[in-house]
């Protein structure tokens, strides 16, 4: 029996610096590569899904330099703890011998559910199972209160992150070596990968019509230089679009944070904003279905069908909040200016479950990451970490003026705007804004 190495792909589809593909391949042991389609993430998805087909087509690159490496990528279909068991019997059938599974950290959780139970199969057929931190600079654990407590408000993180950051001996942004070539292996027959279609999938799921957003890999450096001075301009392309790519990892969080600390301060802040909501699901994995703040969960929501649909098709009657329905609802991107503006208006405007609405961008978006979609959607409420103060009440028209002053952004989605078929206003800002107020107030001054 040939002893083995095993890398498992899962939110890292690259082979460029890549810590625990690295770390595999210097195990000493020839290594071979494994992703699987994820059962219980897919079987909730609608049958035409552009995110999955994305993987598909990244995964077919990746089979591609793992083949020309002398490699081999397997990907399987089904529950990721069986299809490692099936593996490891094909394995042996094919006279070699998993010794260790090497994978990255996924912080959600039931991903952390899936590798304990991993972890155990492992345990019992004697296989190594090591995980790696790679999907973001710092993992949850590094940034901490000097009492060992996780931080709850942006700020002091912030500041404490950069602490932990200078402090290291190693370089955290130091890029992970990865050569392919000699340390692959290629242990199995070639067995094609699961098509779409044998998953559930729609074909048309390969369509790349709502990926143009996030055709470049790496930011343009004048997009960085003038990120703090556009980046809430949806009408212009201000923000470096990555957040496709940091979702399934096909672009280093490292190299991308070696490019904030180059040209841009507040963009490598907006990268610690997103640590700092893996570190929050990490620390408190309830907040991925309740409100961080448990108080805010006695705030009886409305329940109006007509005003969730008008929101979700981008009719309610405010241009703004209609121009991002519409762009999500076409292209599966949102600017974020726009999510922030839309999110509030669904919480405060409409009195709907900030739940509802982050299940929609869940569903709606190409680069939904459930810690990000999450702790924003709890911003808007005012129900999360550091939240937006239930009192503050975004104004869309507002918002509209400061934002996008010539209209060119709404003129885009919302091209009736301004004539007769443009709907009125579903809701009036100031009875909405009062009514939000009162409603809140109520609900948690109650004992």
């Amino acid at each position: 029996m040939t002893p083995i190495s095993l890398f498992w792909h899962r939110r890292d589809l690259r082979t460029h610096d890549n810590r625990g593909l690295s770390a595999a391949l210097s195990s000493g042991r020839p290594v071979v590569a494994f992703f699987c389609f994820d059962q219980t993430i897919l079987n909730p998805l609608p049958k035409r899904d552009s995110r999955v087909g994305f993987i598909h087509s990244e995964l077919s690159g990746l089979s591609l330099n793992y083949a020309e490496a002398g490699g081999q990528l397997v990907v399987r279909y089904g529950s990721p703890v069986e299809q490692l068991q099936v593996l490891y019997q094909d394995l042996q059938s094919a006279g070699f011998e998993l010794k260790e599974i090497h994978t990255n950290r996924d912080y959600a959780p039931y991903p952390v559910e899936r590798d304990q139970m991993v972890e155990e199969w492992c345990r019992s057929a004697g296989v190594g199972f090591t995980l790696w931190d790679d999907h973001v600079v710092l993992p949850p654990e590094a940034v901490l209160k000097d009492d060992g407590t996780p931080y709850t408000v942006f700020t002091p993180y912030s500041r404490k992150w950069h602490k932990v950051f200078s402090a290291r001996e190693q370089d955290p942004l130091s890029e992970a070596v990865v050569e392919l070539r000699g340390h692959c292996i290629a242990p199995l027959e070639t067995v094609a990968m699961p098509t779409l279609e044998s998953m559930g999938f729609d074909s048309q799921s390969a369509n790349p019509d709502g990926w143009s957003a996030f055709e470049n890999r790496k930011p343009e450096q004048g997009i960085l230089e003038n990120y703090e001075e556009n980046r809430d301009t949806p009408s212009v392309i201000g923000t470096a679009r990555m957040s496709l790519h940091l979702r399934f990892g096909t672009v280093s969080v490292r190299a991308l944070a070696r490019l904030g600390f180059a040209h841009s301060e507040k963009w490598l802040t907006e990268l610690i904003w997103r640590e700092f909501y893996q570190a929050i699901l990490h620390h408190f994995p309830h907040s991925a279905r309740d409100a961080f703040r448990a108080k805010y969960d006695r705030i009886p929501w409305r329940h109006d069908e007509e005003h969730f649909a008008a929101w979700c098709q981008g009719r309610t009657g405010y241009p703004l909040v209609d121009a991002g329905m519409r762009e999500l609802n076409t292209t599966g991107f949102m600017h974020n200016r726009v999510r922030m503006v839309v999110a509030s208006f669904f919480c405060k405007h409409l009195l709907l479950d900030w739940r509802l609405g982050e299940r929609y961008f869940a569903a709606k978006l190409l680069d939904f990451e459930l810690a990000s979609n999450v702790g924003g959607w709890q911003w808007a409420s005012g129900s999360g970490c550091d939240a937006a103060p239930y009192f503050r009440v975004f104004n869309p028209e507002s918002q509209l003026k400061k934002f996008d002053p010539s209209g060119a952004y709404v003129r885009r989605w919302v091209p009736e705007w301004g004539s007769p078929d443009y709907p009125s206003p579903i809701v009036e800002h100031k009875f909405a804004r009062q009514r939000a107020i009162d409603t809140y107030k109520a609900a948690l001054s109650e004992a």
